[in-house]
């Protein structure tokens, strides 16, 4: 007796098989960038036949493995200003300095009057910096950082205060290495225990 309540067998849920990494035509596998607008400015000229507007995009490319770049499109749409940007960042992206998911020191940059300091941040701190100086460090990688913008609040300025104090940073090894010297690998330390004390028998 088929009633109305009965349901056939249930579907098992289509999951979607994983992406498959893509390559080049030369084995190499294809870089993949996040792209991030920044900012995006309208300006106005007046003609004869009325304003005519034009757009200018701040926009910040990175591959979240430490490299990034900035670049600025201008144009009479913000689509085209979008990918004018994008262009012109990919072609200035630069490699940073990391030290796993964080910096290896501190660091101080000052662009006109836009001034940033980063500080390296201990894992689960996260990114402590606001949605401009955040740009940055998400599309360099970095995942845990304390940050700290000072003077100007123009995006362009302290985007470009931004990166040029990741590109100051410099890694222990990198720094040996210049300096023709060897690093030097610490010593273990010996572990001292305390000395272990005889039982005493238990009198009533």
């Amino acid at each position: 007796m088929g009633g109305r309540g009965q349901r056939g067998p249930a579907r098992g849920r289509r999951t979607r098989p994983p992406a498959e990494p893509e390559f080049n035509a030369d084995g190499t596998p294809v870089e993949q960038l996040t792209e991030k607008v920044v900012f995006i400015n309208r300006s106005s000229k007046v003609v004869k036949g009325g304003r005519r507007f034009s757009f200018s995009a701040l926009i910040v490319v990175g591959d979240k493995r430490g490299r990034v770049g900035i670049g600025t499109g201008k144009a009479g749409e913000v689509a085209d200003a979008i990918r004018k940007g994008g262009d012109a960042a990919k072609a200035r992206m630069g490699n940073v300095a990391l030290k796993g998911p964080t910096i290896p020191h501190e660091v101080y940059h000052h662009f006109d009057g836009a001034k940033v300091l980063l500080r390296p941040a201990s894992p689960g701190t996260g990114i402590i910096a606001g949605k401009t100086v955040r740009a940055v460090l998400e599309s360099a990688g970095i995942r845990d950082i304390l940050s700290k913008s000072l003077g100007s609040k123009n995006p362009a300025n302290v985007v470009k205060a931004t990166l040029g104090a990741l590109r100051q940073l410099r890694l222990r090894e990198t720094i040996f290495q210049s300096r023709g010297k060897q690093l030097r690998q610490p010593e273990p330390t010996a572990v001292i225990l305390p000395p272990v004390l005889p039982e005493t028998p238990v009198t009533n």
